[in-house]
């Protein structure tokens, strides 16, 4: 039997094989690696941060700017994350007001999502769903939805309380989650943040805003 040669390859990670069919095998696994690893990314996620304009509104009869503990929760949390704060208001419970208020902002286009809080529950004065969901040219179904599972961890059935939900209009994404500072936390750290982020896979809101060109993936 003849004897088996040695072969030092050249591809970066190979050792010495022998050129049997052992050998050859190995070659084989090393070229689908290779087809893997250099596989440019795919555009739809992006790969690069985008600071966003970013404005946030709280709804409430009672609250200041000195304790609106909700709103500040989101302003630093946007801000860490890179973002630009490019408006907040305070505004009472009041169906119009509240429409008044966000139509504006979906008609600047320097400002690409709104972030909402309060509002959201079934108390007589809750009323942002009725205020705002009139706006929506598409609904963000899932957005609620996956803060009422992120939020059962924490609360317990007493999610279902929330109307957390979610829209785009004018190419602006607008996020309405509970009044309470915890909601809020809960809301940015497991779900907003990553949908606000460009480079975020395989999808986030970024490219269907107005800023941005590229499709987002989607699973049918």
């Amino acid at each position: 039997m003849a004897a088996s040669t040695t072969k030092i390859l050249n591809h970066p990670y190979e050792a010495a094989v022998r050129t049997t069919t052992i050998g050859n095998k190995l070659r084989q696994q090393f070229k689908s690696s290779d087809s893997v690893k250099d596989k440019p990314m795919s555009a739809h996620g992006g790969t690069t941060f985008i600071p966003l304009n970013i404005a946030v509104l709280t709804v409430s009869d009672t609250r200041t700017e000195e304790n609106d503990t909700s709103g500040q929760a989101l302003v630093e949390r946007l801000t860490q994350s890179g973002h630009n704060l490019a408006d907040k208001a305070i505004v009472i419970d009041d169906v119009y007001q509240l429409r008044a208020q966000v139509s504006k902002w979906i008609a600047d286009d320097n400002i690409h999502a709104i972030i909402s809080t309060g509002g959201t529950g079934f108390t007589v004065r809750d009323n942002t769903p009725e205020a705002l969901t009139p706006l929506f040219d598409k609904a963000v179904e899932g957005f609620g939805e996956v803060f009422r599972h992120v939020s059962l961890l924490e609360i317990g059935t007493s999610t279902i309380q929330s109307r957390a939900f979610g829209g785009i209009a004018n190419k602006t994404v607008v996020l309405c989650v509970p009044g309470s500072t915890n909601a809020c936390k809960t809301a940015w750290d497991k779900v907003i943040k990553e949908q606000l982020d460009a480079s975020h896979r395989p999808c986030n809101f970024v490219p269907h805003l107005n800023l941005s060109t590229e499709q987002c993936e989607t699973r049918n």
